[in-house]
């Protein structure tokens, strides 16, 4: 018998009759013995309880399990949630036993066979290791273990410049939590990151570009279908006050749509079955016009979304449930490219957040209010040249005269210990907008984009100190900064990301010198590289940069799982064209790391 069912069954003796009294005279003296009796009881049940309790707690410390839990997304049913391992003690089985972590907490695990199995959901925040349950064919399900939760991209072929970017077609950069909208004025991604009220970020930018324009070489051929285009009318009807006529515009030169409507009168382009493609491509010129999309979905047709575009120079707005984008203020004529999707999916979140977004979407309505001009309407499947050149167009228009693209936020590393102040140009983002830019000539033969780009090879000698992206690694190695702070940083994908730059506009085509210090630069960084990847090498996995040394004061910023493929799938795509078998033996090491290899111990 327990100390606990001792205790209870103690108590159950003392509430048992030891006299029965027949005299009624003898009752008061009777209730007070027994509350006496019920009171003793009590404290008896109360005492032993909280012992029983105690004694269950100090078996098992709750503390919490070592390493985070997961922030990534994953897909698929975990096997075990947290809490799990919160079971009561009294409801475990002869096949439970607790198993001591380090000496410093318990979890309950269970025993067969001379085998201890412990719950996965403590596995998974302890190493860092991620599973899920999924259906696998007929065999019903089975569970999937995985080391890292990233992915790595094995080249198909030698790194072309006039081709797919690495493996970019796989980015979708609009969709990431840290873009704020895509600007209707610019066509561009607007970042969050460090600054909620939004800024253009030259990164984001490039890599929404150089996505793009991989996906337009990946992906099947758009659909389009045409609605207006100043001659007829397609798959749509005009329901119209009059306030619209067909008019020959000069600049355009062709026959366009002209709208003028008054206060809250417009003109209703109806699709009657609506259409699912939902990229919209137009031509504009407004006055004071306006232009309003209207879509459903086929599950619920009868709920309502509306996004306006209007001559504004505001990002995004939110009224009564309507979303709003600035497309500018400039009375010419411009071409709009918008994914719908994406517009509404912004605005929903800063609406309704948390709850789901509206899927399957489809046009079925345009709306036009004010005064303007509009032609060649269309909605398409996708319209990745034209985000393409969106890209490329906004670099150029944005560059200055030290041939970069200053970051207009304060960026602060290792707890503020590293910190650059607004205007601070950035060695990937040169990188990756010489990507762009010459493969954006290497389309169309417009030499802007080349120019651009050779342009941005200056600050490539400009040294960190003095506002350029140039370091050195013991005043030998050099080191092109993706955050050129001082002391130096040293980040390992941006500075490879800067010499694929450079190596793209080293193989543009142009003899210009500019393009051979492009081919110096490049091979100067191949040096760097190949001595000091060692440096970036944990035995299990690699570190995002060199803070630990530069600092000294500072632990290794290890590289989370994509950040490390990141590291590997660059690696994978330079050896081609760049053969080399210390770059080898690395990416063969790193991407074993991915899969629990660890490197050999003494």
């Amino acid at each position: 018998m327990t100390p606990h069912q001792s205790a209870k069954a103690n108590a159950a003796s003392l509430l048992l009759p030891t006299t029965v009294y027949s005299d009624q005279r003898d009752f008061p003296m009777r209730v007070r013995i027994s509350l006496k009796l019920l009171l003793l009881v009590f404290t008896v049940v109360v005492v032993c309880t909280t012992l029983s309790y105690w004694s269950n707690c100090g078996v098992q410390q709750q503390h919490p399990p070592c390493g985070p839990p997961a922030t990534h997304e994953r897909t698929g049913v975990d096997l075990l949630e947290d809490g799990d391992d919160d079971m009561p003690q009294e409801t475990r089985d002869e096949n439970e036993i607790d198993c001591a972590i380090n000496d410093e907490y318990t979890v309950p695990c269970k025993q067969d066979k001379g085998e201890v199995y412990v719950p996965f959901s403590f596995l998974r925040k302890y190493f860092e290791v991620y599973g899920k349950v999924v259906k696998h064919g007929s065999n019903g399900e089975r569970f999937e273990w995985q080391h890292s939760y990233s992915k790595v991209y094995y080249p198909r072929q030698k790194y072309d410049p006039s081709k797919v970017f690495l493996w970019f077609e796989n980015y979708n950069v609009e969709v990431r939590d840290r873009v704020k909208c895509i600007s209707g004025s610019e066509g561009v991604p607007v970042s969050t990151q460090w600054d909620t009220r939004g800024h253009f970020y030259p990164i984001q930018i490039a890599q929404f570009g150089l996505s793009h324009f991989s996906k337009n070489l990946t992906d099947s051929p758009p659909t389009i279908v045409v609605l207006e285009d100043g001659e007829a009318t397609q798959r749509a009807d005009w329901q119209t006050g009059m306030g619209i006529r067909k008019v020959y515009d000069n600049v355009a030169e062709s026959v366009v749509l002209e709208f003028k409507t008054e206060g809250e009168n417009k003109e209703t382009l109806s699709i009657d079955e609506g259409i699912e493609e939902v990229t919209l491509n137009c031509d504009l010129l407004f006055t004071n016009g306006s232009l309003t999309v209207v879509l459903n979905t086929a599950t619920d047709p009868n709920t309502i979304y509306r996004i306006h575009y209007i001559a504004s120079d505001s990002l995004i707005a939110i009224k009564d449930g309507n979303i709003f984008y600035g497309i500018g203020t400039s009375n010419q004529w411009k071409t709009l490219t918008r994914d719908l999707t994406i517009d509404l999916h912004k605005g929903w979140l800063q609406m309704k957040k948390g709850s789901a977004k509206p899927r399957n979407l489809r046009v079925y309505a345009l709306e036009l209010r004010g005064h303007g001009r509009i032609d060649n309407v269309s909605l398409s499947s996708s319209a990745h040249l034209a985000h393409f050149f969106a890209a490329a167009n906004w670099l150029v228009n944005h560059q200055d005269d030290s041939g970069g693209w200053p970051n207009m936020v304060t960026r602060k590393l290792s707890n503020g210990m590293l910190e650059l102040s607004p205007g601070w140009y950035s060695a990937m983002a040169q990188g990756q907008a010489m990507s762009l830019l010459t493969r954006a000539f290497k389309v169309t033969n417009d030499l802007h984009y080349l120019e651009s780009a050779l342009k941005a090879i200056q600050l490539f000698n400009v040294r960190s100190e003095h506002r350029g992206i140039l370091t050195t690694f013991l005043g030998k190695y050099v080191w092109y900064e993706e955050y050129p702070t001082l002391p130096s940083s040293f980040v390992l994908n941006g500075f490879v990301y800067a010499l694929f730059g450079l190596y793209d506009v080293q193989q543009s085509g142009s003899t210009h010198q500019l393009c051979r210090e492009a081919g110096r630069l490049f091979q100067e960084g191949l040096v760097s590289l190949k001595k000091m990847l060692p440096l970036f090498d944990t035995g299990s996995g690699s570190v995002y940069d060199l803070r630990h040394f530069s600092l000294g004061t500072v632990p290794p910023n290890v590289a989370r799982w994509d950040y490390h493929s990141t590291h590997v799938n660059q690696l994978l795509f330079l050896l081609t064209i760049h053969p080399d078998p210390t770059l080898k033996s690395v990416a063969d090491r790193w991407a074993g790391y991915m899969k629990g290899k660890r490197a050999p111990h003494n």
